[in-house]
C-alpha cells in the first residue's frame, strides 16, 4: 500500500463532487492534505496531476484509484 488516503469532507453539487482530503504517501513519508473534483467522471486536482502532485507516482496512483472506487465515478 503506498497510499492511505482519508476523506475530511466532501459536498455534490450537480455533476461535481468537491472532496477535501488527507494522504499518507507510504513511500515519500509525507502526509499532504487538499481538494480533488470529480467534473462528472474525470478527476481533477493538483493533488493527482500527473506533473504537479507532491505524491510519489504509485501514491498518486493508487489514490486515483480508491476515490473512482469509493465514490462510484
Amino acid at each position: 500500500m503506498a497510499a492511505r488516503v482519508q476523506i475530511i469532507d466532501y459536498v455534490e453539487q450537480g455533476q461535481s463532487l468537491y472532496i477535501q482530503l488527507k494522504i499518507m504517501d507510504t513511500g515519500a513519508g509525507i502526509a499532504v492534505e487538499g481538494e480533488v473534483r470529480f467534473l462528472g467522471e474525470l478527476l481533477y486536482g493538483e493533488l493527482v496531476h500527473e506533473k504537479k502532485s507532491p505524491l510519489t507516482d504509485a501514491a498518486r496512483l493508487e489514490t486515483i484509484a480508491y476515490l473512482k472506487t469509493h465514490f462510484g465515478r
